[in-house]
């Protein structure tokens, strides 16, 4: 941190200079730079290693496995094919996703920001609540509210007496209502925030020139919304489409390509597990290309900028009656899968077999996993895991991300696009590539094999991660004022001083936030794990479903209760830190 001599001098400094300092734009290039140009090229080359060795040649090896046309030929060869049914099954439920999620998210953040009604708040605390449920521990909570064995469709049978349950979710509608479920919350969060700056007056006009409520928001909301929904709905069926853990508890018979993948790996047929991978980067790939067209269209919304409209009052009881209603009913859909899960963790090994709800609660699913060494070890396996990768992410992300954004040096395009591209690569897809690539020793892996160690689960969720801290990172040094590293050099401070003392408090909240999605998605992980996990690594996720494949349901929900509370923990101390740490440096 600069003294208060230091900040002094620099005040006057910048004022004796107002042709170099003050007519330079916020965030352009300076004639100093954080980085030199030796710094810039050793980092280019460092990551352009990883980036290249760990993305790109993996991924290339998979290519040349799997990109045989005789064998696509055959694997697709009729409409009737496993692999023709997987890909249209994949395709046809993120569409369907896309309509649902968009349905909903949209429509939420509609309400939420033009109404005020009973339950509002409560709603809106609650409306982004899937984020913070692992993939694996919402499709359990939907398997306990909903399966065949599941508490509503028990409930409602010996409720009427019947002697079948009404109705139990299974095959594709099953997968579809967990997708709209958990991805819902990116319509909902894009559009909420492109509803912020809505005009007033535009809404007012509208009103005056007689204009309805239904009219208004199709002319006026919705050509407003477009870019975002866009974004979102080509975000969502890309998500859909690397979706594993709803196929492979929810689908049955149904093939989904993610799960062909699995399948013909455990099987020992990495051929055409390397195929069916080919085909699903590719579409995936087109989606990552698409998303990239729309951030760089850089379309902007038709509303002026101006005063949000304040939200109306519902003031009619039947209106009140409808809405507190209708809140009420997305409350329970969003939080009984984490209430249902909460109490399963209680419940005692074999005393919920066939009745509505358990008969028998403990604390020992809690205690086992605080005092038996073979119990806690999957939460001590994800925690190790998930701090190596996060740290590996962190000292990468932001060493890449100062390259692409302050390097002023040839390739940062190239390295900007390679480190995307973890993003548009499944789960599954990384580690079919991990498995082909490092079955062999390798100067990447050291001249080790490194199929059935420890090392290749935090190399996957490393390689998984990439993108997260980098575009967390680079957004920030987007908006980084670059005459206060001028005014530091120039008063003499080295450009690390420069880096640690006046760029790093600046930029700190976006490397956190990144940092903190890598660290609990690493937590929760599961498609890359189910793959490549030795029984010394194991973590939670597997251990979850190595739980429920045993019917010890309390033990899996008490696993899952404990990594929610890791995830909570996680992201109420970052987001302390990060408000502690806020406003500290001042030039």
């Amino acid at each position: 941190m600069l003294s208060r001599h230091e900040s002094e001098c620099s005040e006057g400094m910048m004022s004796r200079r107002p042709l170099l300092s003050l007519s330079t734009p916020k965030g352009s290039a300076t004639t100093t730079g954080i980085l030199s140009r030796r710094a810039a090229t050793a980092a280019a080359i460092l990551a352009a290693a990883v980036l290249l060795g760990y993305v790109l040649w993996p991924t290339l090896r998979v290519f040349s496995t799997g990109l045989d046309p005789v064998i696509l030929r055959d694997m697709f060869r009729s409409v009737d094919s496993a692999n023709t049914r997987a890909l249209f099954n994949s395709v046809w439920i993120s569409i369907w996703t896309v309509a649902g999620a968009g349905f909903l998210g949209t429509t939420m953040a509609w309400l939420l920001f033009r109404y005020d009604f009973p339950l509002k708040r409560t709603l809106t605390a609650l409306a982004a609540l899937p984020l913070a449920l692992p993939p694996l521990v919402g499709v359990l909570a939907f398997l306990f509210l909903y399966g065949e064995s599941g508490i509503l469709p028990r409930g409602l049978q010996v409720l009427f007496g019947l002697e079948s349950v009404p109705f139990a979710f299974s095959g594709l509608w099953a997968v579809w209502l967990v997708h709209v479920y958990s991805m819902y919350v990116f319509f909902y969060l894009f559009c909420s925030a492109s509803l912020k700056t809505v005009d007033q007056s535009l809404l007012e006009a509208a009103a005056d020139l007689g204009a309805g409520p239904i009219r208004s928001f199709r002319s006026v909301i919705l050509p407003h919304l477009r870019p975002s929904m866009i974004s979102a709905a080509l975000l969502v069926f890309m998500i859909s489409m690397a979706s594993f853990t709803a196929p492979l508890l929810f689908a049955g018979t149904e093939n989904f390509l993610t799960l062909q993948i699995y399948n013909y790996k455990m099987n020992g047929n990495l051929t055409y597990s390397a195929a069916v991978s080919v085909v699903l980067t590719l579409i995936c790939l087109v989606f990552l290309v698409l998303i990239e067209l729309e951030r760089r269209s850089g379309r902007v919304s038709t509303a002026s900028k101006g005063s949000a409209p304040a939200p109306s009052p519902v003031r009619s009881g039947p209106g009140r009656i409808m809405a507190l209603l209708g809140a009420g009913a997305i409350i329970i859909f969003l939080a009984l899968p984490v209430l249902t899960i909460i109490l399963i963790s209680f419940v005692k090994e074999g005393s919920w077999t066939y009745q509505v709800l358990p008969q028998a609660y403990t604390l020992e699913n809690y205690v086992n996993l605080l005092r038996q060494a073979d119990v806690a070890q999957p939460i001590v396996n994800s925690l190790q895991m998930a701090g190596m990768a996060s740290l590996a992410n962190i000292l990468f992300g932001v060493m890449t991300a100062l390259l692409i954004v302050k390097g002023h040096i040839r390739g940062r395009g190239l390295i900007r696009l390679l480190s995307v591209l973890p993003f548009a690569i499944p789960g599954t897809v990384i580690a079919i590539n991990l498995i082909i690539t490092f079955s062999e020793p390798s100067a990447l892996s050291g001249g080790s094999v490194l199929v059935g160690t420890f090392w290749l689960l935090p190399l996957a969720y490393f390689i998984r991660h990439i993108p997260l801290v980098i575009r967390s990172t680079t957004a920030a040094l987007e908006t980084y004022d670059d005459r206060l590293t001028d005014a530091s050099i120039d008063l003499g401070a080295s450009r690390w001083r420069t880096f640690r003392e006046v760029m790093l408090p600046s930029i700190l909240p976006g490397i956190l936030a990144g940092s903190l999605l890598t660290f609990v998605t690493a937590l929760g992980e599961f498609v890359s794990s189910i793959l490549l996990y030795v029984f010394d690594n194991r973590p939670i996720s597997v251990e979850i479903l190595s739980q429920l494949r045993l019917y010890d349901f309390g033990a899996a929900a008490a696993y899952s209760v404990f990594l929610m509370i890791l995830i909570g923990l996680a992201t109420w101390l970052t987001g302390r830190w990060s408000d502690q740490r806020e406003g500290t440096v001042t030039i």
